[in-house]
């Protein structure tokens, strides 16, 4: 096959409809409380795309139904979808083979109270994916074969019932393109970490033309893109080699904005109680914990005591009304909707389990509430990313906000990436931008 130039790739991508002018912050003042709830690895089309009135699959262009291999030749039909959860990877039974070359509704074979295969979602695999915007090579750079045009409809849904009642953004694209951890990353810094003494079997090795030689978790000019964990715990125990642990970072962080600013926050997890402990649940992720990273909250430090909690006390602290200003909540793996660790369904009736209990508390007739995905997980999703940087923006995510001061039933076609939701948080609260991304996103204000 021809070489594939990566930095043209990022390049090349289509731009799309312009964001909408910014309201005043005016629109934020009722605001007394953000919750953030970070879900895993859905595009938006792979859940909301037929949702009504919303730009889902029925607005697909034919180049980005077409789907080609990695020579540019259009598939005939989509290849079997594959199951990555047995070792090794097997042909999934419950889904046909050589389905016709389209997005197709998974429900009828897979309902979603089941677990499927896990598509590869990795920083260089999503540029190729997104093949310069024309959105068409998702099946060629996956490991799970026609899975990775598969969708559920959510519209009746536990999320979709909330999007119904509330607002659905239909531009909202995860920040960096790739995995988790980078995603996590800009949620919290809209950065990309540098660990420039990245050990050389971490580092992926690009040609001189750009072409992708081999995979790794660090850039080859040492900038940290596909998973890896902090020295700080909780992390693998498998990992006993410290210079295989990211270093402590000293990046600027919404955290440092806030404290700076005296208003309160904390990162809600599933599962950290158990993993600080060092019996940690199977299904949690290390590296779904970004503010770990950071030396801030490095190892014995009382900010870690103080921010970082568990996600049982999110409930506590909203029934007792000491909900700080700002909380994110990350739920453990089997209630995050990851396709191969959690039912959709299941994560889906957690989520509005959450919502529910905010919704009966006294705090909620001055809080809003950002329902997002922290990337696509590396399904197909056909409106082509914005220009951005280096490193994004990525895919479009489903993102619902849901509190009494938005608008009632009404999509939200405004331009925003994961770093809009920083951007409310400072507008609300008069805090300094993290980077150029931030600051330059509209602050969710298409919602009111």
């Amino acid at each position: 096959m021809p070489p594939v130039r990566l930095a043209v790739l990022s390049a090349a991508l289509l731009v799309v409809a312009c964001a909408s002018s910014p309201r005043t912050p005016s629109a934020l003042a009722g605001i007394d409380h953000v919750i953030v709830i970070y879900q895993e690895n859905w595009s938006f089309d792979g859940l909301f795309g037929k949702f009504p009135g919303a730009n889902g699959i029925d607005g697909a262009s034919a180049t980005s139904l077409t789907q080609t291999d990695k020579d540019g030749r259009p598939y005939a039909t989509l290849p079997p979808a594959i199951d990555t959860r047995p070792q090794p990877p097997v042909p999934d039974a419950r889904i046909p083979a050589e389905l016709p070359v389209a997005p197709f509704d998974l429900a009828p074979y897979v309902p979603p109270t089941s677990r499927t295969g896990n598509p590869i979602h990795r920083f260089y695999h999503q540029q190729l994916q997104i093949n310069g915007g024309r959105m068409d090579r998702f099946v060629a750079w996956t490991n799970v074969g026609g899975l990775a045009m598969s969708y559920y409809d959510a519209t009746n849904m536990p999320l979709g019932r909330l999007a119904r009642e509330f607002v659905l953004a239909d531009n909202f694209f995860h920040a960096a393109f790739g995995g988790s951890f980078l995603n996590h990353m800009w949620l919290v810094c809209a950065c990309t970490p540098q660990w420039p003494d990245a050990p050389a079997d971490l580092r992926a090795r690009l040609g001189p033309d750009g072409a992708l030689l081999q995979d790794g978790e660090v850039t080859p000019d040492g900038y940290v893109v596909n998973t890896a964990y902090t020295v700080n715990t909780p992390h693998p125990a498998r990992i006993t080699d410290p210079h295989h642990l990211v270093p402590n970072l000293t990046l600027p962080t919404i955290g440092d904005r806030l404290d700076a600013k005296g208003v309160s926050w904390a990162w809600y997890a599933g599962g950290w109680r158990d993993a600080l402990a060092g019996t940690p649940h199977a299904r949690f992720a290390y590296h779904h914990q970004p503010f770990a990273y950071f030396a801030r909250w490095a190892d014995g430090t009382p900010a870690k005591a103080k921010h970082l909690r568990d996600e049982s006390d999110f409930l506590s602290d909203v029934a007792a009304g000491r909900l700080p200003a700002v909380a994110f909540v990350k739920p453990l793996g089997i209630h995050n909707e990851h396709p191969n660790t959690s039912e959709p369904l299941t994560g889906q009736q957690h989520v509005a389990e959450l919502v529910q209990a905010v919704r009966a508390s006294a705090i909620w007739p001055r809080t809003l509430i950002v329902i997002t995905y922290d990337e696509n997980g590396g399904r197909w999703d056909h409106v082509a990313p914005p220009v951005g940087d280096r490193w994004g923006p990525g895919v479009r995510v489903p993102t619902v906000i849901v509190s009494p001061l938005v608008k009632r039933g009404h999509v939200d076609h405004s331009r925003y990436d994961t770093t809009a939701i920083l951007k409310l948080i400072e507008t609300r609260w008069g805090l300094a931008p993290l980077g150029a991304r931030d600051a330059a996103q509209v602050p969710l204000t298409g919602a009111f």
